[in-house]
């Protein structure tokens, strides 16, 4: 109801609204059998909740612009499974999903509205110190700090690849290097990927213990 609300208010302010960019994020790192239904249902709500909530309260008047473009935010999690993040996972691949789903409805009913996915690597925000379970798994400022030197893909740098995928009206985004190689093994290795993942992702939790990184 809010977010249609605010859809409303900024047709009525503006009278035409062109471009929706849905980027709701948050993290949660727990595996499946020590995760709480609480969490889940915060990280979904958002994560899924906001962009469904987002395209739909926008889409009418998106279609009515005649020239409309709507922009989801997945992630790279959202095309292979990361071990601790089902809950994120379970958003980002259900986001890409409903997008792709709704990118083949608006061409069937022939809508002028292009949709478009994102797939963002790492990109420096505020998303580890704001995450839940982080702190179960080690020290926060650490685990941020590692996350930090990690994401090598700014937020201008990011909002710059987006807005060149829409000026292409492509169906899928991908933000860094590492969204490439993701893409990649996604695309080349299949589901064999998880066998591989499982047991260098062991001995690298192994390696971050015996650091102090993790607990």
């Amino acid at each position: 109801v809010a977010m249609k609300s605010y859809a409303d208010e900024i047709m009525a302010k503006f009278g035409q609204v062109n471009m929706v960019f849905n980027n709701a994020g948050v993290a949660l790192g727990a595996d499946v059998i020590d995760m709480t239904w609480d969490d889940f249902d915060w990280l979904f709500g958002i994560n899924f909740g906001g962009v469904v909530n987002g395209t739909k309260a926008f889409l009418p008047y998106l279609i009515e612009s005649g020239d409309g473009h709507l922009v989801n935010t997945s992630s790279v999690f959202g095309l292979v499974g990361i071990p601790s993040q089902s809950a994120y996972n379970a958003a980002k691949f259900g986001v890409r999903g409903f997008t792709e789903a709704l990118r083949q409805e608006m061409k069937i009913a022939r809508h002028p509205v292009t949709v478009t996915c994102v797939h963002p690597g790492g990109v420096k925000t505020n998303i580890v110190n704001n995450a839940r379970g982080v702190s179960q798994m080690g020290d926060v400022t650490t685990i941020a700090s590692m996350f930090e030197r990690i994401a090598r893909t700014t937020p201008d740098r990011a909002a710059s690849t987006i807005l060149r995928g829409v000026d292409r009206k492509r169906a899928r985004v991908l933000i860094g290097a590492d969204a490439r190689v993701f893409d990649f093994v996604a695309r080349f290795v299949g589901p064999r990927y998880q066998d591989i993942a499982a047991p260098a992702t062991r001995v690298g939790y192994a390696l971050a213990r015996r650091k102090g990184i993790i607990k």
